[in-house]
């Protein structure tokens, strides 16, 4: 089975403060956002919410999308959740 990566992005609520990340897993990771486990900038603005994900097969790729999408102007960021998740629903139990 070839290891998986994702891209992701967590809000705090629709069109509220986005952050996207990188993770090995997702599961995981939106858990750990969920709890506010870690320190940071998530924690702080309370990004619970796992609006937008896709899946790389090399670390590498993912990590220049994660680069390349960190870069996009707000309203860029916007529509590719909403080519996704047009409703903003949180995607955390589709995943587990």
């Amino acid at each position: 089975m070839p290891k998986q990566y994702y891209v992701y992005i967590v809000t705090n609520k629709p069109y509220g403060t986005l952050y996207t990340g990188v993770t090995r897993d997702i599961v995981r990771r939106t858990f750990e956002h969920k709890s506010e486990f870690v320190e940071g900038f998530t924690k702080a603005h309370r990004l619970k919410q796992l609006v937008w994900y896709e899946v790389h097969e090399d670390v590498l790729a993912a990590i220049t999308r994660e680069k390349q999408i960190k870069e996009w102007r707000r309203d860029w960021k916007i529509n590719l959740i909403q080519s996704m998740n047009p409703g903003w629903k949180d995607l955390y139990s589709e995943i587990v």
